[in-house]
């Protein structure tokens, strides 16, 4: 089944200015508050977002099988368990809608006073309702540079991590949307030097590079999804802070792994970009040696082309941007992931969100987090205007963006943005 909606010849009768994240050919998802106080589910061109109940009640959407309220739910998971059919079709169609030579919607004033909102005019909120959470330690150039941190340099990294996508389960409660301001967690540290553990706030609060996949329903109980069938279950991608409290998570950490240093907060970007409208963006992900096991091996170009960075603004101040790094750079794929999470017969569902890990590249400037970026606090980050952080401070705010971009197209994320606030 093709997708119309790629075409990078396709312009809307919306204007869109050359640099958005949110061309025609994008159509990513999302959940949004109107100017009535109506939740609905929608998409994005643009800076106009389109609620997506109100042109299906208009008959839009008429001859695709879908249910009358499958857009006037306040999370995406219904329609994402529609599959993946489905998906392309509604994309297909408001990309027909939206075309620039296509006068329907574009002559009618009415129906467009109904369907389009400015971004002013609306609230983002959380695109799906996520029952599970799992995330991945799937950078190598992050697994090393914490080994050579906390372990011996020439074993940085564990003796399984070349033949296994490492995770954890994290909390999903605690999953926030951008603009979400959070609070410095409090939890048990040992401090250098102590006997025993204190109790209060993080002092190594830290931000983590990531994105995350979102799933549709994959299996039943006891089944697994061979490699080859795992992208037919991803439905699209958001950017992903996975936030951290370094000096609770070095206390903790043995030997269960991360609790309290990872749950307190999580940030997504609102909108989902589907894994259908970064296909132009497919490229060779990092080679694998030792060679998996069988059930882990990929042929072809596995890994996607997105440009990721991270701005620190401190309160009052201006942004500077302190690592850029790169999706690709992954050195297990979503695929990977995916097959391995339900390698044992562990059931995926709808809204299931999986986090990448930490993303960082060969360079210090692409290091995905700070404890890299200022090396354990040896290296501080100077920011525009002169100010030093080893760690994020109160009221410092972070931003990360995400875009791809070739000669003829650029799909973006748009940003995930969070304050830390001071603890309770």
């Amino acid at each position: 089944m093709s997708n119309k909606a790629n075409d990078p010849s396709l312009s809307s009768w919306i204007s869109v200015s050359p640099n958005s994240d949110f061309p025609i050919q994008n159509i990513p998802f999302g959940v949004f508050l109107t100017r009535d106080d109506v939740i609905t589910i929608g998409t994005r061109i643009g800076d106009y977002a389109i609620d997506l109940g109100a042109l299906h009640q208009l008959g839009y959407f008429n001859d695709i099988p879908l249910t009358d309220d499958i857009f006037l739910q306040d999370t995406l998971n219904d329609f994402i368990s529609d599959g993946q059919k489905t998906w392309r079709l509604v994309r297909d169609r408001i990309s027909e809608i939206f075309d620039s030579t296509n006068p329907i919607l574009r002559e009618n004033i009415e129906h467009q006073k109904t369907v389009l909102f400015t971004m002013e005019e609306i609230e983002m909120q959380l695109p799906v309702q996520i029952g599970d959470y799992t995330d991945f330690y799937s950078s190598k150039e992050h697994a090393t540079n914490i080994g050579s941190m906390f372990r011996d340099p020439e074993n940085a990294l564990l003796p399984n991590w070349l033949h296994i996508p490492i995770g954890y389960h994290g909390r999903s409660s605690t999953i926030i949307t951008s603009d979400t301001k959070i609070r410095r967690p409090k939890g048990q540290t040992k401090p250098k030097g102590a006997d025993k553990p204190i109790y209060g706030p993080s002092k190594m609060v830290d931000f983590e590079l990531e994105m995350a996949f979102i799933t549709t329903d994959a299996n039943k109980l006891g089944e697994t999804i061979p490699i080859e069938d795992a992208e037919k279950y991803i439905f699209g991608l958001v950017l992903f802070n996975d936030w951290s409290a370094r000096d609770i998570q070095k206390w903790e950490y043995v030997p269960l792994g991360p609790f309290n240093a990872k749950n307190f907060a999580s940030s997504i970007s609102p909108w989902i970009v589907t894994l259908d409208a970064l296909q132009p963006f497919r490229v060779a992900s990092p080679s694998q040696t030792p060679e998996p096991l069988p059930y882990l091996r990929q042929k072809g170009n596995n890994s996607y082309d997105i440009n990721l960075e991270v701005s620190i603004t401190p309160e009052g101040g201006v942004p500077t941007t302190v690592c850029k790094s790169n999706f690709k750079y992954m050195y297990w794929t979503m695929s990977q992931q995916l097959a391995h999470h339900t390698s044992n017969g562990c059931k995926v569902l709808s809204g299931d969100l999986m986090g990448s890990g930490t993303i960082s590249g060969s360079t210090p400037d692409s290091y995905g987090s700070m404890l890299e970026l200022a090396w354990q606090g040896t290296k501080p980050l100077r920011l525009e205007g002169g100010q030093t952080r080893t760690s994020i401070e109160d009221y410092d705010t972070v931003t990360l963006k995400g875009y791809c971009s070739n000669d003829e197209v650029r799909i973006g994320f748009g940003q995930v943005l969070t304050q830390l606030l001071p603890a309770n």
